[in-house]
Order: structure tokens, then C-alpha cells, then sequence
């Protein structure tokens, strides 16, 4: 069965190794069938959250900015696939801002149920991710009908293309393919 697959991805760099990872993935998702859609944050406004929880009574933020469509685009996605950078051991700041004004999502009729996050970092050493995983299982962990279901990093990539040899990319094709 094809599935509609929506990737994220939060890097302000282009061509940045969590950029690869997510086209990795999106390449292998396609192979396998699936619909799939990338959303890239760089070029969006997305203002913060202002934490008055209208959006849990009218489904809907009330700011309207570039994240009204992107939560939209959430809320009809089978699979969600997060690409982020590691940032001082935990995701880029768009991605959480996105993930904050994602909370309409908390009270809709929401398809998802399976998420996939895949990080980059030039740090390599095994703690390194381990905050924005935690980020991502804090958010996923508010669905109930949603898993957080694999995470893929490469880490001791730094600059754009670092990425090319390392083995997280054929690990994201894979995830892609047994989406």
C-alpha cells in the first residue's frame, strides 16, 4: 500500500548533510511506491508559539504564517520524516518552533502514525543525538497513535558534503525504502 510520506527538513544550509539524508530517504521512499513530499523550513516563516492553547478548541493556530500549511501537510501524512542538524545536542531551533505550533495537531483527526528522524552532527561521539532524540520522542510522545519507529545519524560530518561517504546515507535509503 502506498503511503503518503511528508519529510521535513530543517537545515539552513543547502545541500547540508542532513539535507542528504532526508533526499537519501526521499529516494528510496519513491522506489518503494510511496507519495512523497519535502518540506524544507529555510525559506518559511514560522513565528513561535505563543502558548495560548486557542489552536486545542479551533484546531488551527491563530497565527497565520508559513506553518498553517506545513501542520496541515502533518496532519494528512502516514509518515513524517524530521531532518535536522544536531545543534548543541538537540535539533535546529526551526524545528522546534515547527514542532511547538504543530500542538493544533494534539486535538485534530491526525493520519499519522509513523515517524522517522534522521540527524547529522560533527560530533561523532555516541551522546551526541541523544538530546534531539529526546526532543523528537517528547513531541511523537503527545499522539497516541503515533511511534517514533527508527532514527538515523551520521555524525563527524561538518561541512556540506561531508556526508557523501559516510554509511547513515545508505541507512537513510534503506529507512526510505521500508517506509
Amino acid at each position: 500500500m502506498n503511503k503518503n510520506v511528508l519529510v521535513i527538513s530543517s537545515s539552513l544550509r543547502k545541500n547540508s548533510n542532513s539535507e542528504c539524508l532526508a533526499d537519501a530517504c526521499i529516494r528510496g521512499a519513491k522506489e518503494a511506491g510511496n507519495i512523497v513530499e519535502k518540506v524544507v523550513l529555510t525559506d518559511k516563516s514560522i513565528q513561535f508559539c505563543q502558548g495560548c492553547l486557542a489552536c486545542l478548541k479551533t484546531k488551527q493556530c491563530i497565527i497565520d504564517d508559513d506553518s498553517r500549511a506545513i501542520t496541515e501537510k502533518m496532519k494528512n501524512a502516514d509518515v513524517i520524516v524530521f531532518a535536522s542538524p544536531v545543534y548543541y545536542f538537540s535539533i535546529s531551533g526551526q524545528l522546534k518552533t515547527l514542532l511547538d505550533r504543530a500542538n493544533s495537531l494534539y486535538a485534530s483527526e491526525y493520519q499519522f502514525r509513523d515517524i522517522y528522524f534522521l540527524s547529522s552532527a560533527a560530533e561523532d561521539g555516541i551522546h551526541t543525538v541523544e538530546g534531539s532524540i529526546k526532543t523528537i520522542e517528547g513531541w511523537v510522545d503527545c499522539f497516541d497513535k503515533a511511534v517514533l519507529k527508527k532514527t538515523v545519524f551520521a555524525g563527524g560530518v561538518d561541512g556540506a558534503g561531508d556526508i557523501l561517504d559516510h554509511p547513515a546515507l545508505l541507512e537513510a535509503y534503506e529507512l526510505g525504502k521500508q517506509i
